[in-house]
């Protein structure tokens, strides 16, 4: 067998290793419509090389796909994008996030399936996108908190007229980010986590 001059084939780097003191691992799913940046948090805040399934956008999306706001993405998640990343020395978090055109919602089945939660991203630009979204989560019963990605040109509204604007429960936490940023998608993530953990210490998190 000829690898081109290599003798080996690459393996996984050190850093692409489960860390030896994990304990326990938690499945998140990272929604939202057409272009709200879930390949690039994903990509953004994963600690290994993330798997991604995109494929080049073509004339056959036109007309059917909503591409407002995203006038110059030329590809597109088709299955999912996967990442991981260690929140504590124990914990760890797999990161599955889903395609956002409708036509491709059929995957999500698989892809909620023993999710603990999700986080719900979301463009001002286009907020309307986001109801069928969190009506998917609510009626699987996934709980989620909301993450606003800061596009430059996307207009900017308190917390608490995006909440009413979305009718959000008041418990459900709202957070600004910039999903480019690796700190930023972080905090996000460990957002979701201590809600997760309010839940459970309330027994609403069965």
């Amino acid at each position: 067998m000829d690898f081109k001059g290599s003798d080996t084939v690459p393996g996984p780097r050190a850093e692409d290793h489960l860390p030896h003191t994990a304990q326990a691992a938690a499945k998140i799913v990272i929604v939202g419509g057409f272009g709200v940046g879930k390949t690039t948090m994903v990509g953004a805040v994963s600690e290994i090389r993330p798997l991604t399934t995109e494929e080049t956008m073509t004339q056959a999306g036109i007309g059917v796909d909503d591409n407002y706001g995203s006038d110059t993405k030329t590809a597109t998640t088709v299955a999912m994008d996967f990442g991981r990343i260690k929140i504590t020395d124990q914990v760890v978090l797999y990161l599955f996030g889903t395609p956002g055109q409708e036509r491709f919602w059929f995957l999500w089945n698989g892809l909620f399936e023993g999710a603990l939660g999700a986080v719900v991203l979301i463009d001002t630009r286009r907020l309307e996108v986001s109801f069928d979204v969190m009506g998917q989560l609510e009626e699987r019963g996934v709980p989620f908190v909301v993450a606003v990605n800061s596009f430059p040109d996307a207009p900017r509204y308190p917390i608490d007229d995006l909440r009413a604007a979305l009718d959000l429960a008041p418990a459900i936490p709202i957070i600004e980010c910039d999903v480019r940023r690796r700190a930023s998608s972080r905090d996000v993530l460990l957002t979701l986590m201590r809600f997760l953990h309010s839940m459970a210490l309330s027994g609403s998190l069965v």
